[in-house]
C-alpha cells in the first residue's frame, strides 16, 4: 500500500491535503555509489539547518531542439531568424502551475509563506529547514560525508517527492548532488604551498607540454615539429582579413586561477603577428575573475596564454578578442557561473545555481569576490569557445539536461558554442576510466565520455595533427602525440536527428568490435566529437620562454577562430550569424565541405579506442575546417 507516507507525515503532526494522500511518494533521485574521495562519516545532525532549494521545471522545455532546428537547420524557412533573450525567457519561464503546486506542498506540509520563497525570476523555491524537517519532507536520511581533502559534505543517497508534485520538479538540492565540485589536483601548490584550484572545472582538462623549445621554427616544412600560425593558415585555408567591424564578435573563456601575460602575449606576437604587440583582450570580468599575476608558470598561464595568443593572431587585429574571465582566486567558478553572467535567465533557469556544485557568490567563506553574483551582465559574443571540461559521470542527468538545455537557448539567440573533447581518448579527465559499479579507477575498462562534449547543442572539437615526416598539404591524422582526441558515445544523452545519418553510416560500416558492456553499444546516443583541428606542437610563449604545448585545447580556439571569419563574411553582407552550425554541418548539402581524417585512432581504458575513418567518426568528427569551402557554403545561405 503506497499511503504510508502521507499517515507517517500526519502521524508526525504535519498537514496534509487530500491531495497528499492520493498522490503516492516516489523515488525522484538515486545515487549509485559514493564517488571518488569521499567516504561515509556520520548521520548529521537533526537539529542542524540545511538550505532546500526546489529547481522548477520549464515550460515547452521538451521542445527546444525543434525550435533550435528551426533556425539552425539550412532547409527551414526560418534559418538564421534568431530569438531575443526576451522571447527565450518567456518561452521556457516555468508555469504558474508549477509553482503553485509546488508551494501548496510545502504549505501543506508545514512550510508557509514566511518559510518558502520563489525566487526573484521564478526558477527556485527556497526553504530552511532542519534536517529533520527535510528528512521527513523527503522520505530520505542525510548524511555527513568526508573528502580526502578534508572537505565534508551533507548529502543522502535518494530522495522521494509526491507523484503529483515530480513533474513539477526537476531535482532538489542538497540531495545526491556533490560529486560536481569543482576539484583541485593534489600535485599543484603555490608557492606558499597551499592547494590551488588549477584548470577549472574539472580535473586533467588542462593542456600539456613536452617543455621549452630551445630553437623556434616558423616554416612550412617544419610544421610536424612546431605548429605556429603559418601552419594552421595552410592547413585550413584562412586567409582573410576581417570586414565587418564591431559587428562581429569572438568569446574566449578562462577559469581563474588560469589567466593570461600579457608580456607573453607580445613575446608570441612580436615573432608572428607585430601588429598585436601591446593589444589586449576585452576582459569581462564575472563574479570576481580578473588576470591575476600572482602565481605563474605552466599551470597557471598555459591554458590562457595558448587560447588567446592563437585566436588573436589568426582573426587578426581587425577582430578585437572577448575574455570571460570567471571566478575569484578562492571560490573559483563552474561552466554555470560563466552562463549566469551571459543570460540573467539562467540564473533562475531550472532552479538556476546548484550551490553543491557552482560556486555561491558573494564568497560565503571570505578573502574573495564580495560583489553580488553576475546574472545577465556580459552579452554574449557570436562565437564562444572553451578548453576545459567534466567527465559526464561527474553529474547527474538532471544537472547536465539542465546546462545543456541552456547551450540551447544560446543557439537560439545564434551563439555559436564549441567546447574541447577531452585529451584521454575513450577515458576520462587524467585516464580514468569506470568501473561497472560507476566509480573511476585508472585500471577501469568502461569508456568515460566528457561533458559538456555529449551536449548534443554544443560543438565538439576533437584534435589532429601533421603526422611526423608529414607536411601541411598531406592529410593530418588523429592526434597520437601526448595526447590523444576525446571522442565516443553519450550515456545520458540520445542521438540528435542532425547526426543520425553520418553516426548511423559509422556504425553500419565500422561497427567498433568492443563487449557491449564496456561503451554504449545501443546505437541510439550521441557521438562525439562533431570536428577536430590540429591539437599537438604548438609554439606557445609561456612565462617567458616558448613552449610546445598539446591538446584539444588546442583545437577549440583555432575551430572558433575559422567559425569567426565565417561569421564576419556573412554579417559583412548583411547575413545573420551562424549560429548552432551542428545540423548545418552534418546536412547532406555540406557533405565533403571539412577535411575528412581517415588515419589515427584515441586509444584509452586498456583498449585502442575508435579509430578514424572515412565519414564522421568518434574520434576526429566530420574532419577539419577547409575555410573557403565553409565560407562559400555558409555565404549560399539565407
Amino acid at each position: 500500500m503506497r499511503l504510508l507516507p502521507s499517515f507517517v507525515a500526519l502521524a508526525l503532526g504535519l498537514l496534509a491535503s487530500a491531495d497528499s494522500f492520493l498522490s503516492p511518494y516516489r523515488v525522484h533521485e538515486r545515487r549509485g555509489h559514493i564517488p571518488a574521495g569521499w567516504s561515509y562519516d556520520r548521520k548529521h545532525d537533526n537539529a542542524a539547518t540545511i538550505p532546500l532549494r526546489f529547481a522548477l521545471k520549464q515550460s515547452n522545455i521538451d521542445a527546444i531542439g525543434d525550435y533550435l532546428m528551426e533556425v539552425s537547420h539550412p532547409e527551414s524557412a526560418k534559418f538564421g531568424k534568431h530569438w531575443t533573450a526576451g522571447e527565450v525567457f518567456r518561452k521556457f519561464s516555468p508555469s504558474g502551475e508549477s509553482i503553485g503546486t509546488v508551494l501548496t506542498w510545502l504549505e501543506e506540509n508545514g512550510f508557509d509563506s514566511s518559510r518558502a520563497k520563489l525566487t526573484r525570476n521564478r526558477g527556485w523555491i527556497e526553504v530552511e529547514a532542519t534536517v529533520e524537517e527535510a528528512e521527513r519532507l523527503l522520505q530520505t536520511e542525510y548524511h555527513v560525508y568526508g573528502h580526502e581533502t578534508g572537505q565534508e559534505h551533507v548529502a543522502c543517497d535518494s530522495y522521494h517527492l509526491p507523484e503529483h508534485v515530480q513533474s513539477h520538479v526537476d531535482f532538489v538540492t542538497p540531495t545526491v548532488h556533490f560529486d560536481a565540485k569543482i576539484s583541485k589536483r593534489s600535485s599543484s601548490t603555490s608557492p606558499d604551498g597551499t592547494a590551488r584550484s588549477i584548470g577549472q572545472p574539472g580535473q586533467g582538462t588542462y593542456p600539456k607540454t613536452t617543455g621549452e623549445i630551445q630553437t623556434l621554427l616558423n616554416q612550412l616544412e617544419d610544421c610536424d615539429q612546431q605548429i605556429t600560425p603559418v601552419c594552421l593558415r595552410a592547413l585550413y585555408g584562412l586567409v582573410y582579413e576581417p570586414l565587418a567591424g564591431d559587428k562581429n564578435s569572438y568569446g574566449i573563456v578562462e577559469y581563474t586561477p588560469q589567466a593570461y601575460l600579457q608580456t607573453d602575449l607580445d613575446m608570441f606576437q612580436s615573432n608572428f603577428s607585430e601588429n598585436l604587440v601591446g593589444v589586449a583582450p576585452k576582459m569581462v570580468s564575472i563574479d570576481g575573475g580578473y588576470a591575476q599575476t600572482e602565481y605563474t608558470g605552466f599551470d597557471y598561464n598555459g591554458e590562457s596564454d595558448l587560447d588567446l595568443e592563437y585566436s588573436m593572431n589568426l582573426v587578426t587585429a581587425a577582430q578585437p578578442i572577448t575574455l570571460y574571465q570567471a571566478g575569484d582566486m578562492v571560490e573559483g567558478a563552474s561552466f554555470n557561473n560563466f552562463l549566469d553572467a551571459i543570460d540573467g535567465t539562467y540564473c533562475t533557469f531550472e532552479g538556476g545555481d546548484d550551490p553543491t556544485q557552482d560556486a555561491i557568490y558573494p564568497d560565503p567563506y571570505g578573502g574573495g569576490y564580495e560583489g553580488p553574483e553576475d546574472c545577465g551582465t556580459a552579452a554574449p559574443t557570436n562565437v564562444i569557445s572553451t578548453s576545459y571540461s567534466y567527465n559526464e559521470a561527474d553529474l547527474t542527468p538532471f544537472y547536465t539536461a539542465r546546462q545543456c538545455a541552456e547551450y540551447a537557448k544560446l543557439g537560439l539567440m545564434g551563439v555559436t558554442v564549441l567546447y574541447s573533447s577531452g585529451d584521454y581518448g575513450v577515458a576520462g579527465n587524467d585516464g580514468y576510466c569506470l568501473t561497472p559499479n560507476g566509480t573511476y579507477s585508472l585500471n577501469g575498462t568502461i569508456f568515460n565520455p566528457s561533458f559538456p562534449g555529449t551536449c548534443p547543442y554544443i560543438t565538439s572539437v576533437g584534435a589532429t595533427q601533421v603526422n611526423p615526416g608529414s607536411t601541411v598539404y598531406e592529410p593530418e591524422g588523429a592526434c597520437e602525440q601526448v595526447i590523444y582526441s576525446g571522442g565516443g558515445f553519450s550515456n545520458y544523452f540520445a542521438m540528435p536527428d542532425y547526426q543520425k545519418t553520418a553516426v548511423e553510416y559509422y556504425l553500419t560500416n565500422y561497427y567498433p568490435q568492443y563487449p557491449p558492456d564496456i561503451w554504449n553499444a545501443s546505437g541510439t546516443s550521441r557521438g562525439y566529437p562533431d570536428i577536430a583541428a590540429n591539437g599537438a606542437n604548438y609554439v606557445v610563449a609561456i612565462d617567458g620562454t616558448f613552449s610546445l604545448v598539446y591538446g584539444t585545447s588546442c583545437s577549440s580556439p583555432v575551430s572558433g577562430s575559422v567559425l569567426t571569419m565565417v561569421n564576419d563574411a556573412r554579417l559583412a553582407v548583411g547575413k545573420s550569424p551562424i549560429g548552432f552550425i551542428n545540423p548545418t554541418i552534418y546536412s547532406s548539402s555540406f557533405t565533403g565541405i571539412f577535411n575528412d581524417i581517415t588515419m589515427g585512432g584515441n586509444q584509452g581504458c586498456g583498449t585502442a579506442g575508435y579509430t578514424a575513418v572515412p565519414g564522421w567518426d568518434p574520434v576526429t568528427g566530420l574532419g577539419t575546417p577547409n575555410f573557403p569551402k565553409l565560407v562559400a557554403k555558409w555565404l549560399l545561405l539565407p
